[in-house]
């Protein structure tokens, strides 16, 4: 497969922010009581993730090693604060919705971890089309979640009405909502549903031979694709040590 597009692949099926590596499950729990603020929140990180990891690529050699989490958090925070306003200005409704999970963005795992895992030792194209990837596998987890909770919960999908709701005072027949999906609670059924979901599926593609995706972080040495972007290597790197002393 071309790099290029392994980068987005990677980001939407393989390493799947949400239903794989399990990362910002802050705003995924929180913000999708409906598809749109799903979807809302998605495309807002999204823009976050590519523009960081572009500027911290093009200054990846200029970023001293002992300073390299708070200019990556200097960036994001700004780019952040940039879509923020965009947001208020233009779609205020969905900057209420979305309230203080927006300027939370900035210390998003998923964000951090890829700036310091990716973006800090790759080029700029592939750093951006690691952006792209990452992004939109997010967003559409989160869309997805978004709207079973509001199909459940209210009979909805992107504030459109499916089912007509039933009636209790006409006795009209009808959907009856099942409100604890658009609740705290349904978001842990809707999440762990989905993720077992998909564990079905990558269980069988291993069953194929065509695994989605190999052991990551520490225990392969893959620091690439670590979802604990912030140890940099480091937990990898006195592995290595260790190994390197025992064999002298």
């Amino acid at each position: 497969m071309n790099k290029y597009i392994e980068r987005i692949y990677n980001g939407i099926i393989k390493e799947n922010p949400t239903f794989v590596l399990l990362l910002g499950m802050c705003p995924t729990l929180a913000v999708t009581t409906s598809g749109i603020n799903g979807l809302g929140m998605g495309l807002s990180t999204t823009v976050v993730l590519v523009l960081s990891n572009m500027l911290i690529s093009m200054l990846r050699k200029i970023i001293p090693a002992s300073a390299r989490v708070p200019a990556f958090i200097v960036v994001v925070a700004s780019f952040v604060t940039i879509v923020q306003f965009l947001l208020e200005g233009f779609v205020p409704s969905l900057y209420a919705s979305l309230g203080i999970y927006i300027p939370l963005i900035v210390v998003n795992c998923i964000i951090l971890g890829r700036a310091e895992s990716y973006a800090s030792k790759n080029p700029v194209v592939l750093s951006i089309l690691d952006g792209v990837g990452m992004g939109l596998g997010f967003t559409i987890a989160l869309t997805i979640i978004g709207c079973v909770r509001e199909i459940l919960g209210a009979g909805q999908i992107f504030g459109y009405q499916l089912l007509p709701l039933a009636d209790a005072a006409s006795g009209t027949a009808g959907y009856t909502p099942i409100t604890i999906f658009i609740l705290a609670p349904g978001a842990f059924f809707v999440l762990s549903a989905l993720v077992a979901i998909m564990n079905v599926i990558r269980a069988k593609a291993e069953a194929k031979g065509k695994p989605l995706a190999p052991v990551q972080g520490c225990a392969s040495g893959d620091c690439a694709s670590c979802g604990n972007g912030l140890c940099g290597g480091h937990v990898f790197s006195v592995g290595e040590s260790a190994k390197e002393e025992k064999k002298e």
